[in-house]
């Protein structure tokens, strides 16, 4: 299940892709802790769920965001 993010992370996404500021992404995939770099080029709703698009290609659920830069957004499960 989908749950949205919060406005305030939502917002910081936008920053980071209009400012192209290189990102790190620690994020949560399959039960497993992952880390991404790169640029946030776009957002997309896909099945009603949202992503954000890396210049590297990795589609990453936003739901599933632990730490954007630094800043905590979801507790590890």
């Amino acid at each position: 299940m989908y749950t949205p993010i919060s406005c305030e992370f939502f917002d910081q996404l936008n920053v980071a892709m209009q400012r192209k500021i290189p990102s790190t992404v620690v994020y949560l995939e399959n039960d497993e802790k992952k880390t991404s770099k790169g640029l946030v080029q776009t957002m997309k709703v896909i099945d009603g769920i949202e992503y954000m698009i890396l210049n590297t290609k990795e589609k990453i659920r936003l739901d599933k965001v632990v730490l954007f830069n630094g800043r905590r957004h979801k507790e590890e499960e």
